[in-house]
């Protein structure tokens, strides 16, 4: 079955960086869409950053420019690089993954597999 772990979350300060890591076993992470989500308390989840099988991006508009989303096939690993982190950043970050690569790629209800969650706190 699908297991994807998340890793890499913790606590910075505004202006500073942090790599989030989501390992995947059981499916390819080259396969279809992969995506970084993320929930603040009290809000709904929004996509932050996905990639497709042939490698285009798409971003949420508020981290644009900051966060940079990457695949690792070798190491079957996805990741979130975010730099410039602002307190806003703050959040839960989800990995999750799409059977298939089609729909709109920041929409949480394409994707069909989620990891347990890292978070990320910015002060």
């Amino acid at each position: 079955h699908v297991q994807l772990v998340e890793s890499g979350g913790g606590s910075v300060q505004a202006g500073g960086s942090l790599r989030l890591s989501c390992a995947a076993s059981g499916y390819i992470v080259s396969r279809a869409y992969m995506g970084w989500f993320r929930q603040a308390p009290g809000k709904e989840r929004e996509g932050v950053a996905s990639i497709d099988y042939n490698g285009r991006t798409s971003y949420e508009d508020s981290v644009e420019g900051r966060f940079t989303i990457s695949l690792d096939n070798a190491q079957n690993t996805l990741y979130l690089q975010m730099n410039g982190l602002a307190p806003e950043d703050t959040a839960m970050y989800y990995c999750a993954a799409a059977e298939f690569g089609y729909g709109p790629r920041l929409n949480r209800h394409v994707y069909n597999y989620w990891g347990q969650g890292t978070q990320v706190t910015v002060s």
